[in-house]
């Protein structure tokens, strides 16, 4: 038996930075369609049980009525706030029922409250939020088939999945929550709306991503390269409102550039711990407000690798490919050793043999 969950937030895609900036809108019925193709994706790929996560827009029984399948498909017995705390024990729920994998869609946000009860659950993220920096622009019936192998357990996790870094909050030197892309630090004393947008507000960052090609904040500290920077590292940040050492220009959101004053920046390596320098102030967390500074209060933020084990899927692909795994040829499938060429296999290729397996190894 084959499991995978679900979990797909109908809240996704529709914060107030659609209001002052230009991002993508996923409405909920296009949820549905990309549920739909996840679920024949995997479907193929041999998964014989799927869990859903209930949700008020029904996502996965809309996504179920529009097709056949043989695959047994169910829905968690589970209250509903229809808040974030639906996604992390939904997360929990699934795990102890035994998936192979999670498929999510959502945001960087959505994926950070599932990570928190995921363990080692391996999470193919599939992009439907407003930054997405985490989760992935995938096709999903590409995603269904990935995670689908995966989660039969065909191809050895340390080849298919990576596990994350993440940078954990702690009060007082306790844990308080996590974050799997960035904390901000804003001065605003309360919540108000979650989504961060104001950068005049904003007085630190801390990443464990830095990347010029990204969209958020994340593309901060990629603008200010650094050599040594790897995906073991990570950035802290310090901003001033009108001056700082440095002046970067980064698109901090869709359709949003912003020049920020950097007045100190510093690379991070796992294990290493930065203490807010402002209090009062709100922490956001992957783009959303959520724990409140208040003042003599000591808080930090500690860049670990202790996050989630995130699904890559273009290697998955990759290695399914070399395996044979998605391929029969007159109703049977060769027994293919790593590294041995299909076609080579069933005496069709007509490359050299040793041409071939120099390929397979770039």
């Amino acid at each position: 038996m084959v499991k995978v969950g679900i979990i797909a937030n109908p809240a996704s895609g529709k914060d107030i930075r659609r209001l002052i900036a230009h991002g993508s809108v996923f409405d909920n019925q296009e949820k549905v369609s990309i549920v739909r193709r996840v679920i024949l994706g995997l479907e193929a790929a041999g998964v014989t049980n799927v869990i859903f996560m209930p949700d008020y827009f029904c996502i996965g029984e809309k996504a179920v009525s529009g097709i056949q399948t043989r695959l047994d498909i169910s829905t968690l017995e589970m209250y509903i706030q229809a808040s974030q705390e639906d996604s992390t024990l939904a997360a929990r729920l699934m795990r102890e029922q035994g998936v192979g994998a999670l498929i999510t869609l959502g945001g960087d946000g959505t994926n950070r409250v599932v990570a928190k009860e995921s363990q080692d659950v391996p999470i193919l993220p599939i992009s439907t939020g407003t930054n997405n920096v985490f989760p992935l622009l995938v096709e999903g019936t590409i995603a269904g088939l990935a995670a689908g192998i995966v989660a039969s357990q065909r191809l050895p996790l340390e080849k298919t999945t990576t596990v994350q870094p993440r940078l954990e909050i702690y009060k007082d030197e306790t844990l308080v929550d996590i974050a799997l892309v960035d904390v901000v630090v804003s001065i605003d004393t309360f919540i108000a709306s979650r989504a961060i947008w104001d950068m005049s507000r904003v007085r630190e960052i801390v990443l464990t991503r830095a990347s010029p090609s990204n969209i958020g904040l994340s593309s901060i500290g990629g603008e200010l390269y650094c050599r040594q920077y790897n995906h073991r590292h990570g950035v802290y940040l310090s901003l001033n409102e009108d001056r700082g050492l440095v002046e970067v220009t980064a698109p901090i959101a869709p359709g949003l550039v912003q020049t920020l004053h950097v007045k100190e920046f510093q690379l991070l390596n796992f294990g290493d711990e930065v203490f807010v320098q402002h209090a009062p102030s709100i922490l956001a967390l992957d783009g959303e407000r959520e724990v409140i500074v208040r003042a003599g209060e000591k808080i930090s933020v500690r860049l670990t690798g202790r996050g989630p084990r995130l699904i890559d899927l273009h290697r998955t692909m990759e290695l399914a490919a070399q395996e044979g795994l998605m391929t029969k040829v007159d109703n049977y499938s060769p027994q293919l050793t790593p590294g041995t060429c299909l076609l080579h296999a069933v005496g069709l290729c007509l490359h050299p043999t040793d041409q071939c397996l120099e390929e397979l190894k770039r």
